[in-house]
């Protein structure tokens, strides 16, 4: 079969997946989340074919508990104006002291003032200007549009994020509302911001790329900006998101190799909530569950606070006695195996080792050697 041909194959086939709807479209935080979770067979399927989880998990009677409350989304944005008032010059204070850059100013441009149509073509052309230049004249890029490709999809990125170029070197600077309270912010927050900011490092590194410039012109420090203790003062921070780099692209060119995937369905499976003339879903509950039980799902603890579909497959983990889930952390650790009963079994001996978990498993059934050793 000709590349084209599979290609236009796998299309249709998330096209029926996701049925009369048309696709969600993926912005920073939804491609973030799917690197929270790269071994989710369930939640590739879904995002490639554009799925609406949430609505999904409404009509199963599973809904999720996302969403800013309108209080932390204004006080999001007295923040964001905060530090971008005057052209960012309380940024620069923060930027100047945490590059130790030895410049009095830069230029700014506000990438948003062109219109949105105009933006995309824009961002390119200031940004390959910069890297051809390289001057040591810094600048700061506000709402740049990037884009990334999804399934074979282009997800435009509209970010409220500022590039920040000095001497052809970018850093993405990301601006956060949670606060850092002597020195320590909530883990979780600093997790889900480095995410996020992977994904706009790694999107503007293809920029480059695709513009002919060397992709690691783009650092992969990112810049956190977070107000501090309990006043609206901003603070700055380096966050290092190689890892979570690595992650995002294993997970894009999985998604990118869906038919692999597919192959495993049946060919009648499809995630269609059927909507009605007034857009609500009339798909009988019992069937749409049953089909989501036909895909593989990954879930851990971590899932409640990145996935839309968290409490199904919970729900789904708990009937099936799954008691003993690893948390993502540790699971990512030992090369995706999900429970203490797998690690137990592999490190006995008694359980084959998945593709993929070769090395894991060896170094598991040392382990356990080692401590037989220990205890004799």
């Amino acid at each position: 079969m000709s590349g084209l041909k599979r290609e236009g194959d796998t299309v249709q086939r998330l096209d029926a997946l996701r049925g009369t709807t048309p696709p969600r479209p993926h912005d920073a935080r939804a491609i973030a989340a799917l690197a929270a979770n790269p071994g989710c067979t369930r939640r590739a399927l879904m995002d490639g074919a554009g799925v609406d989880k949430d609505a999904a998990a409404r009509h199963l009677g599973f809904p999720a508990p996302f969403g800013q409350s309108p209080f932390a989304i204004t006080r999001g944005n007295v923040f964001e104006s905060l530090v971008k008032a005057d052209g960012c010059a309380e940024l620069l204070r923060m930027l100047r002291e945490l590059l130790g850059l030895p410049i009095a100013e830069v230029a700014y441009h506000d990438v948003e003032n062109v219109g949105a149509h105009l933006r995309h073509a824009h961002t390119r052309a200031l940004i390959d200007r910069a890297a051809r230049d390289a001057q040591d004249a810094g600048t700061l890029y506000d709402h740049p549009l990037l884009t990334l490709q999804i399934a074979g999809h282009t997800a435009y990125l509209e970010p409220d994020v500022v590039a920040f170029q000095l001497g052809g070197r970018f850093h993405i600077v990301e601006i956060k509302s949670f606060a850092v309270i002597d020195g320590q912010a909530d883990p979780a927050a600093v997790a889900a911001a480095a995410r996020q900011a992977a994904v706009y490092v790694l999107a503007l590194r293809t920029l480059l790329e695709d513009l002919g410039h060397d992709p690691l012109k783009v650092s992969h420090e990112v810049v956190l900006v977070c107000p501090e203790n309990f006043a609206n003062r901003p603070v700055a921070t380096l966050v290092d998101v190689r890892r979570q780099l690595a992650v995002l692209r294993r997970q894009l060119t999985r998604m990118t190799t869906l038919d692999r995937l597919l192959a495993d369905l049946p060919d009648d499976l499809t995630f269609d909530l059927r909507p009605g003339e007034d857009g609500r879903p009339t798909r009988p509950v019992a069937e749409l569950a049953d089909a989501l039980h036909r895909t593989t799902a990954r879930y851990a603890p971590d899932c409640l606070s990145t996935c839309d579909l968290c409490f199904f497959c919970r729900d789904e983990a708990r009937q099936e006695g799954a008691s003993d889930l690893l948390g993502r952390q540790v699971r990512d650790e030992l090369g995706g195996v999900a429970s203490v009963a797998e690690a137990l079994g592999l490190a006995d001996g008694v359980r084959d080792p998945a593709e993929g978990q070769e090395e894991i498993a060896r170094l598991l059934r040392n382990a356990e050697r080692l401590r037989r050793e220990c205890l004799t």
